[in-house]
């Protein structure tokens, strides 16, 4: 059994964080309160903006395989500090002649986007049983990509699965602003990154962010290299595994928690700011508020298939890369992605 231990984000600019013994104390400009919390408790650190975080801590946490990661405002991904390499030296390798086999390597690339697709698939059928309107758009939408799904044994190479994914992708984002409700004040004309231009595309890329840094974590956590991939391609500084694994996470983790904390009205337009250019984020009160749902969200529980148990989101990605290690090392015949 995993204890689900907590990851502490910061965002106010100027705070910053010193060791005291075995605790993080958190300095707040301009508050005189004493902020304090066991080391022990944290799984890890996330910190965006302008926060500073002392050698000595920063050693700490390294000593403990405990990550830090820095994250733009906007829920960029920026760095990540970690301790020394972990995980089995020979699980590496097996994870690198993968990658060299195109047979293997296009059979967990398959995977990864089937796990993705039928993902966002059930996050449509389940807006369709919900919806006053549009319900039969969004079916067609679901049967659309329950067909893509049949498209991708055909594929031969990697190219031709990211031609299914985009395609799914593209019918998916179509269908996406059908599933927002119209009294929002929060439209959405399709997915717009680097940078995202309006709140949803701005609440989306925040909360991939957050997936693919929960992701990246497990990668290493488990032993894997996270900038060999199968889906993605090898690029100096790109996480490609950790990116391959976030594929089948992104309806569940993000897609899915963005559309209830709109449909909801938990988060609306005042809690976004149009930057110099053009670029729009959450402010600081609404990335408070969109970490404190993220954080509920991540104890949520969904039954897992081939585990026979429920699992909460914020184990999904150690699990995943257990069941990818196990393929690898040849313990399992394919890999199995998680899927509703």
């Amino acid at each position: 059994m995993t204890e689900l231990l907590n990851t502490l984000y910061v965002q106010t600019p100027g705070t910053s964080l010193h060791l005291n013994h075995d605790t993080v104390r958190i300095v707040i400009p301009d508050t005189p309160q004493r902020h304090v919390l066991p080391l022990r408790r944290l799984e890890s650190i996330v910190v965006m903006g302008n926060v500073q975080i002392s050698s000595q801590l920063m050693s700490r946490c390294a000593e403990d395989g405990r990550p830090i990661v820095w994250m733009s405002g906007g829920g960029r991904f920026l760095n990540r500090t970690d301790g020394p390499t972990r995980g089995n030296v020979l699980l590496r390798h097996a994870q690198h002649l993968a990658h060299a086999d195109p047979e293997k390597r296009l059979a967990i690339a398959q995977a990864c986007i089937a796990g993705k697709i039928q993902n966002s698939r059930q996050v449509v059928l389940r807006s369709a049983r919900d919806a006053t309107t549009h319900k039969d758009r969004l079916r067609q939408v679901a049967q659309a990509l329950a067909e893509s799904l049949t498209e991708l044994p055909r594929t031969t190479d990697v190219d031709s699965v990211f031609g299914v994914e985009g395609n799914a992708a593209r019918i998916y984002f179509e269908a996406f602003s059908l599933m927002l409700r119209k009294d929002t004040g929060i439209a959405f004309h399709g997915r717009i990154k680097r940078p995202p231009t309006d709140p949803a595309n701005a609440l989306l890329s925040f909360l991939y962010g957050l997936t693919r840094s929960m992701v990246h974590g497990a990668c290493e956590q488990v032993g894997l290299d996270p900038y060999i991939g199968f889906l993605h391609g090898l690029r100096p500084g790109k996480p490609a595994l950790a990116l391959d694994l976030m594929e089948e996470l992104r309806p569940v983790c993000a897609d899915r928690l963005a559309l209830t904390l709109i449909n909801r009205k938990q988060v609306g337009v005042e809690h976004f700011e149009t930057l110099p250019g053009g670029a729009v984020q959450l402010t600081e009160e609404g990335r408070k508020l969109v970490l404190a749902q993220w954080q509920a969200h991540r104890k949520k529980e969904f039954s897992h298939r081939l585990l026979g148990r429920k699992v909460p989101v914020a184990l999904l990605p150690s699990t995943q890369a257990r069941l990818l290690a196990r393929h690898l090392r040849g313990d399992m015949p394919s890999y199995l992605p998680w899927t509703l």
